[in-house]
Parts: C-alpha cells; structure tokens; sequence
C-alpha cells in the first residue's frame, strides 16, 4: 500500500462504445480497479461509457463537482482511432496540465513498443481532483498507470494545499 494514498477516493471510468452496450469485456477497467484498491484508494466509482465526448465531459465534471472524487482514472480513447476523443473532452475539462505525468508514461511505453507515440492521453487537474487518461488496452493501462502511480499522493496533497516540500 502506498503511503497516503488510503486518504483518497477515486473512480475508474472505461470509455469504450462496446462496452458500454455490453459486447467488449473491460479487461483494464477490471485491472485498474485492482491496483488502485491494492495502493489503498477508496474506490466509489466504477462506469463504462461510449466515447461520446459530452457524455466523457458530463460524467468527468460530475465526478469532480458534485462527487468530490479525489483520483479519476480514465481507460480509452487515448489513441487516433476517429472515435478516439478522450483527450478532447478532457480539455474542456481541466483546469491545468500535467504533461510531465502523460510524457513519463508515453517514455516508459516507447521503450515496449514504437506504437506508444501515437498514444495522446492527458492528465490535468481540475479544482482539488487530479485525472489521469491510460491507454484501453489492459497490458498499457497497467504499464501505465504503475510509472505515475508512486506520484498521484503527493500530488493530491500539494493539491489540496499541503504546505511541504516537494523534495522531501
């Protein structure tokens, strides 16, 4: 278990068309909600939505504005399919980037396989909830998700005002 990370709530969102209607089996929504719960995250949310970017947007701001969920992982949508919309919507979304999260993940990916480069995820922070975007397929969400994983506590506590140092 992660040290803090058992203060956190978050949500595992799967953005996939077939699954949302039941013909795709979420194989990285399953494996996200695993890992996070092993960190020690509270998880309150699990959903699998079509990509449809208002729909992405809706439940993202929901999440965050009415739910006050700390930690949002998004699985899908992060490629260059034409229903690939995940980093658009996320967009309209958050209030900052965190391009240091998404490169290091791209990095980590690049050196499995040359497709990591065309992977176009974000993570950003909107009020006090961080989201982060994987790629769908379970093997990269995974890979993913396990490079920033031991930097989403401090940066949910500098967030919500944590006064330390970074360096510490």
């Amino acid at each position: 278990m992660r040290k803090g990370a058992d203060k956190f709530s978050c949500a595992v969102i799967t953005m996939s068309d077939k699954g949302a209607v039941g013909e795709r089996e979420d194989t990285s929504g399953a494996a996200l909600q695993q890992i996070l719960k092993d960190e020690g995250y509270s998880l309150d949310e699990y959903m699998i939505i079509p990509d449809v970017e208002s729909r992405i947007v809706e439940t993202l701001v929901d999440l965050v504005d009415n739910r006050s969920i700390d930690l949002i992982v998004t699985t899908g949508g992060t490629g260059v399919s034409p229903t690939d919309i995940t980093p658009e919507a996320m967009r309209k979304v958050i209030d900052k980037e965190i391009p240091g999260m998404a490169e290091a993940m791209r990095a980590v990916s690049f050196a499995k396989t040359p497709n990591a480069v065309i992977s176009r995820g974000i993570c950003g922070i909107r009020k006090e909830s961080l989201i982060v975007n994987l790629p769908g397929s379970k093997k990269a969400a995974i890979e993913n998700i396990e490079v920033v994983l031991p930097a989403i506590p401090h940066a949910l506590q500098k967030m919500k005002g944590e006064k330390s140092d970074c360096g510490g």
